[in-house]
């Protein structure tokens, strides 16, 4: 029998104070800063500060709070919409309109000229805000 010359592999896990990331954190919140960039010039992976983050966002939460996608009623009335294509192939709006949107106890109502970009601006911030 012949012996192996090789020796056993050891890996060692880093471990971050948790003031170090922290300083991290609030480095990659300041305007214009990527986080490839903070964690590049620390010497840590990108994903492991994405994971720091993600982290710190779930501890803020209150608990036993989940988010839960909602599908809402919606009905559309034929004489009252009208979309047409529009170059780059979105739908734009041809029709004024009305739209009103119920969550939560708030009314949000759009009126006039409605295009999609401006529902789906007043969605998220709703859903920022629940």
């Amino acid at each position: 029998m012949q012996e192996s010359n090789s020796s056993p592999v050891i890996t060692t896990k880093r471990r971050h104070s948790a003031a170090f990331k922290r300083k991290l954190l609030e480095l990659i919140e300041q305007p214009g800063a990527s986080v490839a960039g903070v964690a590049l010039e620390h010497g840590v992976n990108a994903n492991l500060v994405f994971k720091w983050r993600r982290a710190k966002r779930e501890h803020k939460r209150p608990a036993g709070t989940v988010r839960q996608t909602v599908l809402l009623p919606v009905t559309v009335d034929p004489q009252e919409s009208r979309l047409a294509a529009a170059p780059g192939g979105h739908a734009t709006v041809v029709k004024e309109g009305v739209i009103e949107i119920e969550i939560g106890g708030a009314r949000v109502v759009l009126r006039g000229r409605i295009d999609p970009a401006s529902v789906r601006s007043v969605l998220m911030a709703l859903r920022e805000t629940a």
